[in-house]
Order: C-alpha cells, then sequence, then structure tokens
C-alpha cells in the first residue's frame, strides 16, 4: 500500500550561505527518517522555494498555500514583518509556520497560536550573558548590535537582563548591516577612548567577523579589555578564516550546547561527503547547529504525521471572505490544527538533543560558554536557566566559577572592565548659569571656543585630580539648554553618560537623583553587605526559609522593629549570627547619629555663634534674587561630583575630595573664591575650639575595634570548622552549668519542705493558684480555688496573702 503524502513548504534565500546548508539537512532529514521506517502509512514531502528578497519570499508562500495545497510552512525568517504576515496567514488558512532562526517576538497573541519557533528565544540567552558578566564582577558593559529588526530586539532583551543584575548599559552602538570598513573602524576607535572595556557583540557573521579584524587594528583587542559574542556569531565560528580566528584570541562567546552522540558524528561525516560530491560553492564548510534545528525539525514534523493516523490527511475548504465571496485560491487546511497540535506534543532525542515544544517555542537546554585560543575553542563553562553556570555540564549545581580564561592580549588576568581612557579626554560637564558664580563661573574663548571654567567646585575637583592615584585627560563640556530657559540641574544629569562623563558643580546630592547617577561620597555601609552575604551563604544554600517556621515566627515578631530599622526592604536574615551583627551595627550607628546630634546641636546653639556681619550685609541661599548680590551664602556642600552609575571613579573621587577638603589648602581655595580672610571654621573658632567642635574617626577607634572584632569573631564561629566547634562546646557547657544550678536550687527547696509543713503547705496553695489562674474551669470546687467573687485590683494582693496566712 502506497503511504499517504503531506506536503510541507519551504522557503529559502539564496543569497544566504547558512540556507545552502539548511537545505541539504532537510533533504537528508527526510531521507534518513523514511529509510529507518520504511513502514509508516504516511510520507512528509518537502515542497521547497528559492527567494531573493522578502517580496519574493511573499510571493513564494502564496503559491504554496494555492497551487502545492501544503499543510505547513518552514521558513528561516528573520524579520518581524515577515513573521507578522506570515503567522497572520498562516492563522487565516490554518497552517502552521515553523522557524528555527526567527528571533523577535513583537506578535501578537492571535497570530503566535500558528506560529512555532524551533530555537531558543533571545531572551534566554540574554539571561546567560547577564549572569556571566555578573560573575566577572564588571560594573557596565557596551552593547555593540546591528541595526536591524532582530538586533533591535535583541538590545531590549539584554538591557532588561542586564537591569536584573544590577549591571549598567555604559553605551549601545548600532552598526547598519552595509556598513563599510572605514566607519566600523571610526566608530572603534571612539570607543578605544572609553571607560568601560567590556564589549557585547550581536550581529550576522560577516558583520560581526569584518569587526573583529578592524578591532585589533584599532587596539581594542588588546589585554583590558574583553569581548563577548552571541550565538549570531557564535554559530559561524566553525566557518571563520585564520586571519580572523587571529584577531579574536582572547574572545568569549556563547551558544546552545549540542551534546555529543554517535548519530551526530555519523551525520556530520554523512554531510561533509554530500557537500563534497554535490560540489557546492556555498563558503560555509562546516555544519553548525543551523542546520541541525532544521534536521530535527524535519523529523519532528515526519512523527506527528505518522502519529495522526488518518486514512485521508486532509480536507480543504474554500475560503470565503467575509461578504461570502471567494478569495483567490488559498483554502483553509483541516488537517493543519491536527499537526500542529501533534507537533507541540512530539518529544524525542534529536540531533541537538532533546525536541520539544513549549508555548510553541523549542525548550531552552544548556548554553556553551567558550574561549577562542589557537586554533578552536575552548569550553570554559555551561549555563543553564535552572542551576546558572557550572564549570561542567554533570555538576548538579551552580559553582558561579568557570574554568581558567585567556583573554585579549594573552592574559591571563580577569579585565577590571574599566580604564581610565589613555587616549581622549574625560568628558566634565559643568552648569552655565548666571547664578553664582564664585562655584562655578564659564567662559568660552571666542575664536576656539573652548570652554573654561574657575570657581570653587572646579578648584577642588582640580586639587582632587592631583591626589589621584593615577593621570587623568579632561575637558570641559559647559551645560546651557538654548531649548528651555528653565533648565534645572535634573536636566543636566540625565546627560551623564551620553553626553558627560562626570558633573562638577554645586549639584545637591538628593534621593531622586542617586537612581540614575552616583555621587562622589565615601560608602561606609557596603563591608557589613560583604560578611551578611557570607553568613547567610550556607543558610540559604540548603533551600529552607527558617523565617517560615512556626518556632521562629514568634520570635521575629519581637526582632520585627530591630529588623525593619536595619532592613528597609524588609529583607529578613536567617542565621543568628547576622542577627547579632546587625543588632551590632545597630548599636554603633545610634552611637554615631546621637554623637554627632549631640556635637551639631552645640555648635548651632546660638549663644555660641558669633557672626561678623552687621545689619548692612545680605545673607541668602542659592535661590536667592538680589540683583546686588550676597556677602554669605547657606547651602549644601557645593564640591559634590555626579558619575554614571556604577561608575569605577566614584571611589577615587571620593577618597580625593576627603584628602583635599581635610588638607592644608582647603582655607586658600576658600579665600580664593569667596575673598581674603574667609574660611568655613572661623565664625567657630572665637567660642568653640576645633578640638571640641569636631568629631573624628580617631573620637570613635574604640568603638570601631569592639565592632569589628565583634564581626571577625561572627564570621568565625559561623564560618570555620573550629568556630563551629567551639561555639557548639561553649553551649553545652553553659547548658551543662544552668542545669546544675537549676538542680541545685530544687534540693534546698525540696530539704526546706521535709522539715517545715507550712512552706509546704504554701507550695501548695501556691501550685492550686496557678492551676486556678491556667485552667479555671477544671477545678469547679470552690474549696479547691478558694473565693472567686470579683475584688478591687488594689486589695486582691493584699486579701490572698491573709487568706494563705489563716489557712497555714
Amino acid at each position: 500500500m502506497r503511504p499517504l503524502t503531506v506536503r510541507v513548504g519551504v522557503v529559502l534565500d539564496l543569497n544566504s550561505p547558512s540556507d545552502v546548508m539548511v537545505d541539504s539537512c532537510m533533504k537528508m532529514a527526510v531521507s534518513d527518517f523514511y529509510a529507518a521506517n520504511p513502514d509508516y502509512s504516511t510520507e512528509l514531502q518537502l515542497r521547497t522555494k528559492y527567494v531573493g528578497s522578502v517580496v519574493d519570499a511573499y510571493v513564494a508562500v502564496l503559491e504554496l498555500l494555492e497551487k502545492e495545497e501544503v499543510h505547513g510552512i518552514i521558513g528561516p525568517l528573520g524579520y518581524s514583518t515577515e513573521e507578522t504576515f506570515f503567522t497572520e496567514l498562516g492563522q487565516r488558512v490554518h497552517v502552521p509556520i515553523i522557524s528555527f532562526t526567527a528571533r523577535t517576538s513583537a506578535l501578537s497573541s492571535a497570530g503566535k497560536h500558528y506560529f512555532i519557533r524551533t530555537r531558543p528565544n533571545d531572551a534566554v540567552q540574554a539571561q546567560a550573558l547577564a549572569v556571566m558578566c555578573r560573575g566577572f564582577e564588571w560594573s557596565e558593559v557596551v552593547v555593540l548590535y546591528e541595526d536591524t529588526e532582530f538586533g533591535n530586539q535583541f538590545l531590549s532583551h539584554i538591557n532588561k537582563a542586564l537591569e536584573e543584575v544590577e549591571i549598567g548599559l555604559a553605551y549601545i552602538v548600532a552598526f547598519p548591516s552595509s556598513a563599510e570598513d572605514s566607519y566600523l573602524l571610526k566608530q572603534l576607535n571612539k570607543l578605544s577612548t572609553k571607560q568601560t572595556r567590556v564589549f557585547v557583540v550581536h550581529m550576522n557573521p560577516s558583520l560581526g567577523f569584518r569587526l573583529f579584524t578592524l578591532a585589533e587594528n584599532a587596539g581594542v583587542l588588546r589585554e583590558g579589555f574583553a569581548w563577548i559574542v552571541t550565538d549570531s556569531i557564535s554559530n559561524f565560528m566553525n566557518s571563520v578564516d585564520s586571519i580572523t580566528r587571529d584577531s579574536m584570541q582572547g574572545v568569549l562567546g556563547v551558544r546552545p550546547h549540542v551534546p555529543s552522540s554517535k548519530e551526530l558524528k555519523s551525520f556530520q561525516q554523512r554531510w561533509k561527503r554530500n557537500m563534497i560530491l554535490e560540489n557546492t560553492t556555498s563558503p560555509i564548510t562546516e555544519l553548525n547547529v543551523h542546520g541541525l534545528w532544521a534536521y530535527d525539525v524535519v523529523t519532528a514534523l515526519a512523527i506527528a504525521i505518522e502519529n495522526i493516523k488518518t486514512s485521508k490527511p486532509f480536507v480543504i475548504g474554500a475560503n470565503k471572505s467575509r461578504d461570502g465571496t471567494e478569495k483567490r485560491k488559498m483554502r483553509i487546511s483541516t488537517f493543519g490544527p491536527k499537526l500542529l497540535s501533534e507537533l507541540s506534543s512530539t518529544k524525542f532525542r534529536g540531533l541537538t538533543g532533546d525536541f520539544q515544544l513549549v508555548d510553541g517555542e523549542l525548550k531552552p537546554s544548556a548554553f556553551e560558554i567558550f574561549n577562542v585560543v589557537g586554533t578552536g575553542e575552548k569550553i570554559v563553562g555551561y549555563w543553564t536557566s535552572d542551576r546558572g553556570i557550572k564549570r561542567e555540564l554533570s555538576e548538579s549545581r551552580s559553582t558561579e566559577q568557570l574554568k581558567s580564561i585567556m583573554w585579549p592580549g594573552d592574559s591571563v588576568i580577569r579585565p577590571k572592565g574599566w580604564a581610565i581612557p589613555t587616549a581622549g579626554n574625560l568628558r566634565v560637564g559643568i552648569p552655565s548659569t548666571r547664578g553664582y558664580r564664585e562655584f562655578v563661573n564659564v567662559t568660552i574663548d571666542p575664536t576656539t571656543k573652548h570652554t573654561n571654567a574657575t570657581g570653587f567646585s572646579i578648584d577642588i575637583f582640580l586639587a582632587a585630580l592631583d591626589v589621584i592615584p593615577f593621570p587623568v585627560n579632561y575637558e570641559f563640556h559647559h551645560y546651557n539648554d538654548t531649548q528651555s530657559i528653565d533648565w534645572t540641574y535634573d536636566d543636566m544629569l540625565h546627560e551623564i553618560p551620553q553626553r558627560f562623563d562626570m558633573v562638577v558643580g554645586d549639584t545637591t546630592i538628593w534621593a531622586p537623583r542617586v537612581a540614575y547617577v552616583d555621587f562622589a561620597l565615601h560608602i561606609l555601609n557596603q563591608s557589613h553587605s560583604s560578611v551578611l552575604h557570607i553568613l547567610e551563604r550556607r543558610v540559604t544554600s540548603n533551600g529552607t526559609d527558617s523565617l517560615n517556621s512556626k518556632k521562629e515566627r514568634p520570635r521575629m515578631i519581637y526582632w520585627s522593629p530591630l529588623a525593619v530599622l536595619a532592613f528597609p526592604e524588609r529583607n529578613m536574615v536567617s542565621n543568628k549570627w547576622s542577627f547579632f551583627i546587625l543588632l551590632v551595627w545597630l548599636f554603633m550607628a545610634f552611637i554615631l547619629m546621637q554623637s554627632y546630634t549631640a556635637n551639631l546641636s552645640a555648635i548651632l546653639t546660638v549663644d555660641q555663634l558669633k557672626f561678623a556681619f552687621s545689619d548692612n550685609y545680605y545673607i541668602g541661599n542659592v535661590f536667592g534674587k538680589q540683583k546686588r548680590g550676597i556677602d554669605a551664602i547657606f547651602d549644601e556642600v557645593p564640591y559634590m561630583k555626579a558619575f554614571p552609575i556604577g561608575s569605577p571613579l566614584v571611589s577615587h573621587f571620593s577618597k580625593a575630595i576627603m584628602d583635599v577638603t581635610q588638607g592644608p589648602n582647603m582655607t586658600s581655595i576658600e579665600q580664593k573664591n569667596f575673598g581674603p580672610g574667609y574660611s568655613s571654621q572661623d565664625p567657630l573658632s572665637s567660642s568653640i575650639s576645633q578640638q571640641t567642635s569636631s568629631l573624628t574617626f580617631y573620637d570613635f577607634a574604640g568603638l570601631f575595634v569592639i565592632v569589628g572584632s565583634v564581626t571577625i569573631l561572627a564570621l568565625l564561629c559561623s564560618e570555620t570548622a573550629v568556630g563551629r566547634k567551639l561555639t557548639d562546646k561553649a553551649k553545652h557547657v553553659i547548658f551543662n552549668c544552668y542545669n546544675y544550678r537549676t538542680t541545685q536550687v530544687n534540693s534546698m527547696e525540696n530539704a526546706n519542705g521535709d522539715g517545715d509543713s507550712r512552706s509546704q503547705g504554701r507550695r501548695e496553695i501556691h501550685h492550686a493558684m496557678q492551676n486556678n489562674v491556667s485552667n479555671p474551669e477544671e477545678n469547679t470546687d470552690p474549696h479547691a480555688i478558694g473565693d472567686m467573687e470579683p475584688r478591687e485590683i488594689g486589695q486582691s494582693h493584699e486579701t490572698s496573702c491573709a487568706q494563705i496566712r489563716s489557712e497555714s
């Protein structure tokens, strides 16, 4: 009996070398499947159309539906416009649209119903990239992507994934698909002058490989830089030429992991032999995962068609329009819905691993992380959505560490992810206002248009540059929004990092601004978060939440006020040592706040302030509008600097500012900008000595030593085997001492009870009263429980005692 034939259309791009490989893989899949299953009652037949443009693809799909009467369409769709058109068309005629290259997901819910993506979603790959960057402790990355639909879609995925792990997106650079080498080199030269040295590349192989050959010439593939390529390039690494591979030494890449198997090795050998026999001129000389996906898709279709088990594989009806008239010659397939349903539930072991569709997409498997070394790649680890990064795929839990990596420049040292540019200048933004120019005074050279600046804030900045332990080249860029005369400092800060690398000026440190910029301040609360992470790691690794247990809930009721103070986000700790450390730190913070509050109150006492001003002086703040000017200003500290979130310069400038403001040159800087004789300490010097009015670190040295010692003790007792053993022994000794003391007390009471019947009587009466209080309903005998009539509160104790004495 001749098997029933079910036709499925295929649309391939003649201009894509990858599609030549895909075509041969699909043909081999049909041949291999029915050679292994000669007794099947159905047969899949592929009807292939070769196109050269998007318009040709539209026409080919319509012809397949009208003339070939196909019940499914396979196409390497790469643009959202194609996907939208084909999936809406498939929805209307009930024909599944299958793609193993489609990346976009901006489709309507109705269109997705008949759309099947047999490759992992880019959102999953973006998560793997973000976890990698977090593991390397990089605070910012730069994304280089192709300016196409699939590139823009990936950008949204990677941006979201980086935000989830609190990594900043320093820059994004879009490259046209037809970009010339001169344009690529220009953009690479710009990147060499930036601080961020971590680049994620997402573009087609031809453009990406050209980028790397030029990147080496631009000097951005040397030591200190880090490059990561996505699977859009990684999947084609086996087809790269030797020159390009040499330029990519030290590059990291991620791609879907394809497990090794005998079937895979056999297929690779047969595929290569077929390519030689067909004498193809395709530049793709090695098989990659796209061909394997195509092979598995065809196999899945053949399995699904056979499982439907019908004598009539399809019934075709005319496609009517809303007014009842016949529309072209497209017909609705009644076999298509059955094929879609069966394909969605098909599971088997294919060349790429386990094949299973979940919500119309291929279930994501592991991603392998490789390092380009020499003439090949070294697998340095794996990533899975449920277990994170692992050195070996067989490991049951995440290690968060990769194998040794060779970085660009033949370096084995992990790049910091940032560096002060040796070429180019740091773009320093300064406000150009009509305000108080004692802080920032901007002048523009009429000839060179160069921005110059003076003032108190500028002098602090220049003095800080002399303290920073590395050279910094800078240039001032003034900000004065000509489109709006009512521009604010928020508008200026939002230009970081696109327009400025940092901003210097009288910028107020305000809570809403901290969400998008960092200020040059000391961060003193980071050490306790590191310590807590170590203490909590062992508890959370057990997968249990002690706060959910009934035993812990009553205790947390009493601790909750302290916990809320320590954790504004209401994240509770589980380790007892963690809670102990929190209490110590909270106690320290309380002492510091009270000390500084008391000190400030003393300083600000009115009778101690002796201003050297008469009634003829004007005193105001920076928002004042006196045309004649002012003689003194009460305002926030004006020399704070703003940086991009996560900027490595924050800590350096914070320390430098502290050195400058507490150094011997601070008075001269103040007098230079605010007039002779000025000093921020002079108004109080006549009544309050500097020694008694200033609180320094040394005043709290003992407190910090105690807190540090307690913290170290907690770490040793919680995280070391010796510490835990000593802690257990100490608990045992204390418990034995307590039991011994309790036993001694009970023995003495029993001895007194044998010789004194009155004490025994009192204990019995007292015991009866306790039973009465605990459960009065159990004892209903009035002689046993005494008088139950209500008494006045002030008399109840005295009356009870009198009754006890009379009864005894």
